[in-house]
């Protein structure tokens, strides 16, 4: 008698398993070897029906489209109720392409997505459906095409790296948002990847780094708050510390030996400053030196650096890192200014920084072989501009 029920019940509990497959699946599953992969189970059980997507957008341009204008910004409060100018401005802009370069929403305000250890990203799952239910947005998404790349609050932590644990379930939630998780960067960890527009001559590489889930711990600052010490120091040398993880490294290197006449390098944090203690890849000097030398080594040309983070926006011209000239345009922020203006100066940085609320752009002359780095304020006046020959960026 005792062996029919429990042989019932082991066959009810198999049928139930049936119209329930992650059930069964937990149920043969092994025990986990560490909490990664406790939360890998866990993810599977996510679905992404129950994740947020954003509005339809423009559909990036075609292979053979010669690109002339492209827009760049990033920290963007989705929570903020007043409309972002900036954002309706770039909606109102011909473009060829939009470059939300981080900080798109900012998921960790509250800290429950990582001090209370809200393995589901609560918080972070909210801010991205706040972000698709914003008229501003949906205005920009219908009208210029997008490319993204994610900042710690999108990621769903301050200032993390790799030791965030729920970074699994961020990437999820980055991809499906952006409708990533289907194409060739939803099929690898981390959310970098490169596309490229126009015919040879006229060709425009747009490399989307990942500077966060592969990136270490930076070193602590020894003075919070004072001025180029704000809340990192330089990693001394030797520190075996990472940005961009090995296997980025390598599809990078094999990146900038395509074929290209100017490269846009995508990095959530600053590239060329190195005046000041924030994140930036100052702080891991071995691997910014490391970026430069494998530019060098693939004879990578018309490189421009595209980066956000700052609530300020930069430009920046070097020419001492490379064999050619390099510059950089740092936009940010779209709706979080912090002051109205900034002391802040580099040895590479052009003019002052401008602190309120702004947008950039890159406006690309290909009979005359030059690209404008402009800043443009609320109203789309460029309050910040600088123009480059294709030449200096070392262009035949």
């Amino acid at each position: 008698m005792l062996r029919s029920v429990v042989v019932l019940t082991f066959a009810c509990l198999l049928a139930s398993c049936v119209s329930r497959p992650t059930v069964l699946t937990r149920l043969f599953q092994p025990k986990p070897d560490s909490a990664q992969q406790a939360l890998a189970y866990y993810y599977d059980t996510i679905d992404a029906a129950d994740l947020p997507v954003a509005p339809a957008g423009a559909p990036l341009p075609g292979e053979d489209a010669v690109l002339t204008t492209i827009l760049v910004g990033s920290c963007l409060d989705e929570e903020k109720p007043l409309t972002s100018e900036a954002l309706m401005q770039i909606a109102a802009t011909p473009a060829d392409l939009f470059l939300m370069v981080g900080d798109n929403v900012y998921g960790d305000m509250d800290g429950r997505s990582y001090v209370n250890n809200d393995a589901a990203l609560t918080e972070l799952r909210e801010a991205f459906q706040d972000l698709s239910e914003r008229a501003d947005f949906q205005a920009v998404r219908a009208a210029v095409p997008m490319m993204v790349a994610w900042d710690d609050h999108d990621y769903g932590a301050n200032d993390m790296g790799m030791d965030f644990a729920f970074q699994g379930l961020a990437e999820r939630i980055h991809e499906r948002f952006w409708g990533l998780d289907s194409q060739d960067v939803g099929h690898w960890p981390g959310t970098y990847y490169a596309r490229s527009f126009g015919p040879e001559g006229q060709r425009v590489q747009i490399i989307v780094l990942d500077t966060r889930f592969f990136r270490s711990a930076l070193t602590p600052t020894d003075a919070w708050g004072q001025p180029g010490k704000e809340r990192y120091l330089p990693a001394p040398a030797g520190s075996m510390q990472d940005m961009l993880g090995a296997v980025q490294w390598t599809w990078l290197e094999n990146q900038l030996r395509q074929p290209a006449d100017l490269r846009l390098i995508v990095s959530s944090v600053q590239v060329l400053p190195t005046v000041h203690g924030w994140e930036a890849w100052a702080a891991l000097p071995d691997e910014r030196s490391r970026l430069f030398e494998l530019i060098d080594r693939t004879a990578a040309k018309g490189v421009v650096f595209v980066s956000g983070d700052r609530h300020t926006a930069f430009l920046y011209e070097d020419d001492s890192v490379l064999s050619d000239r390099v510059v950089e345009l740092t936009a940010s922020s779209l709706n979080l200014s912090f002051s109205d203006e900034t002391s802040e100066r580099d040895a590479r940085q052009i003019g002052a920084g401008f602190s309120p609320e702004n947008f950039g752009a890159l406006t690309i002359d290909w009979q005359a072989r030059t690209i404008d780095l402009e800043i443009r304020d609320t109203s789309g006046e460029a309050v910040r501009q600088h123009r480059v020959a294709f030449e200096a960026l070392g262009v035949g």
